[in-house]
């Protein structure tokens, strides 16, 4: 999960990440009815996203930037413009941790894309309320004006300052037609997860 990220702070958040994917693993089997067989589409893929934790899966990645190295079916695309698949193409849409990434202004059309490729969805972020900056790893950097934030981000474990915009149950809510389940850290609401399960008839 930390890989990008450096120094102390990522060493010592990266077995924290570790349990969290493993857990997030379980639940979005439980959550999305998904069953060897159906087609998933992994919307922000990275060099590896999903397949990390499924290889077997049918997945297909997508993604904004060129993924030479991309263990499967890669399709380089901006689900914020327009995905190059027929409406319902896909068993599930999957996206972890991509839209607080995405411009505030272009998040409706991102959210408008997977619910129409996908028959379900499931959409997971960091929750905006969660006291730490999950990216940085710095306490409440994402609750403070921006410039200060870019000053405070460069003692974090991100590197490079990037703007970006964590979201709250509500906003995650106005954006998805489906259920909306906290994750939680001793707790707190660590991410938010909108998920519509694949439908009844996909899994006959």
């Amino acid at each position: 999960m930390y890989g990008t990220a450096r120094g102390p702070l990522a060493r010592i958040a990266d077995p924290v990440a570790t349990r969290a994917r493993a857990r997030r693993h379980e639940l979005f089997f439980a959550a999305t009815a998904i069953t060897p067989g159906m087609r998933i589409l992994d919307v922000g893929c990275g060099t590896l996203g999903l397949r990390a934790l499924e290889p077997e899966l049918d997945i297909t990645g997508v993604d904004v930037t060129d993924r030479p190295t991309y263990p499967g079916p890669f399709v380089q695309a901006d689900a914020t413009v327009h995905l190059p698949f027929e409406d319902g193409a896909f068993d599930l849409a999957y996206s972890s941790s991509v839209i607080e990434h995405i411009a505030p202004a272009d998040r409706a059309a991102f959210a408008a894309e997977l619910q129409r490729v996908g028959r379900g969805f499931y959409v997971q972020t960091p929750a905006y309320s969660f006291p730490v900056e999950p990216h940085a790893l710095l306490p409440f950097a994402h609750w403070l004006p921006r410039g200060a934030r870019r000053r405070y981000w460069r003692l974090g474990a991100a590197g490079d300052w990037e703007d970006i915009s964590l979201l709250r149950r509500r906003e995650l809510a106005a954006l998805f037609d489906g259920d909306i389940i906290a994750e939680r850290l001793g707790g707190l609401v660590k991410s938010w997860i909108a998920v519509r399960p694949v439908p009844a008839d996909s899994r006959a």
